[in-house]
């Protein structure tokens, strides 16, 4: 069977891959634990408040956890970040002042942001809507950062550069922190005071350290892709400078209350705990990318990244080349999860993005993409995105039902 053959082939040929992410897995796990063990996490920090959330100890020494193993000066972990947009939003609307520039470096942004800077919407009080302007630089024809155009992008008034460190739905490499590190480099030569935010959603334990060790001013995420390790069941984070942190806290409550408020509904457990996986749960993801990567190369569609290059993130694009393949993919994703196995994945809009997605989902918390799914937009050149995976080996099954389910490309 050949779905079954590709699989066994993919699985012996990356056995040295799998050796090196797991020693990736090791250094980051260590750096969790010396966290944990500096600041002294106890099952009383496990414990929470009701109401305002004051005084929350838990909260608070995960916060500090938190900041250590980003390299961060602080940190705001909560369960009121609805998603990784509304993180990143806070932090814009906290940073940004009416005459201000953003200015994005890695080419158009996710689609959720689109309406949050202005792009699309009107009236419902995006960032142009207060007064901000935007810009962007386009990536290179090959898909990498402009950086003659970055080295003197830089004008009075960009209060901000927005890194974007994963592809999103755009067919270019992800950032890596070298990557990440040239921006802001050039971004302070130009003008110190200008904030360098990263978007670091699904970028989270790829590498061996985050953004904000290399000079990012400010970063956030969200708690149910990476960080969460696929058992936190709400929320977002955002880290680096104590004092942009605290403006990205003052928009997530009211300036005032800032990030002193906020309970966390008995949440505590789970997000020490989901922060201790959440090393071995990127690795897992990182071993079924490359699988994916490998088993849908030698069927002859184009992938990105590529089998066995370096993982940026936690996501593996395969361009398809047609909505009928799309939807085929992850009706197989689908029929291979363990929640909702008997759903059938059919186009459909959702807030935020512009064009109808097909997302595969079957998971235990919904929107999870820490957990195994896949989507894409309804739009030329027809690419489907899979990310997370809570073990390689849930991966490869599904993976025999998608070969199936799509072929070999003609």
């Amino acid at each position: 069977m050949l779905s079954a053959s590709l699989i066994v082939q993919a699985e012996h040929a990356l056995q040295p891959t799998f050796a090196r992410i797991d020693a990736q897995v090791k250094a980051n796990l260590r750096r969790v634990l010396e966290a944990f063990r500096h600041h002294g996490v106890g099952v009383h920090h496990f414990a929470s408040v009701s109401g305002y959330g004051h005084g929350d100890l838990g909260r608070q020494v995960l916060d500090r956890v938190f900041a250590q193993v980003m390299g961060a000066e602080a940190a705001a972990v909560r369960v009121q970040f609805v998603s990784g947009t509304h993180a990143i939003a806070s932090a814009l609307f906290g940073v940004l002042r009416p005459g201000d520039e953003l200015l994005a470096v890695a080419g158009a942004p996710y689609d959720t942001l689109e309406e949050v800077i202005g792009l699309r919407g009107k009236g419902l009080g995006s960032l142009k809507d207060f007064g901000v302007s935007y810009r962007q630089l386009e990536l290179t024809p090959e898909g990498a950062i402009a950086w003659p155009d970055l080295a003197t992008a830089i004008r009075p008034e960009t209060k901000l550069v927005l890194i974007q460190r994963s592809c999103g739905y755009s067919w270019r490499q992800s950032l890596s922190i070298d990557d990440i590190a040239k921006i802001i480099h050039l971004v302070k030569q130009q003008n110190p005071d200008t904030v360098c935010f990263v978007d670091n959603c699904y970028g989270e334990f790829v590498a061996d350290c985050e953004p904000p060790t290399v000079g990012a001013d400010l970063i956030a995420g969200s708690l149910i892709k990476n960080p969460g390790g696929t058992i936190v069941t709400a929320g977002g984070y955002v880290a680096g400078r104590a004092d942009l942190v605290e403006k990205a806290c003052c928009r997530l409550t009211s300036p005032g209350i800032g990030s002193e408020g906020g309970a966390t509904f008995d949440q505590n457990r789970l997000l020490f705990q989901g922060l201790f996986l959440a090393p071995q749960m990127v690795g897992e993801a990182m071993k079924g990318n490359h699988l994916t990567s490998y088993v849908f190369h030698q069927l002859g569609y184009p992938v990105n990244p590529l089998p066995n290059a370096p993982r940026r993130d936690v996501i593996q694009a395969i361009r398809l080349g047609s909505p009928e393949k799309v939807i085929a993919f992850c009706k197989a994703i689908q029929e291979y999860s363990p929640i909702g196995s008997y759903l059938s994945p059919v186009p459909a809009e959702m807030p935020g993005y512009e064009s109808e997605l097909v997302m595969a989902g079957g998971t235990f918390i919904d929107g999870s993409t820490s957990e195994f799914s896949a989507d894409g937009p309804l739009r030329e050149p027809y690419t489907v995105f899979c990310q997370g995976g809570t073990h390689w080996t849930h991966v490869a099954i599904a993976l025999e039902a998608a070969i199936v389910a799509v072929g070999p490309k003609t």
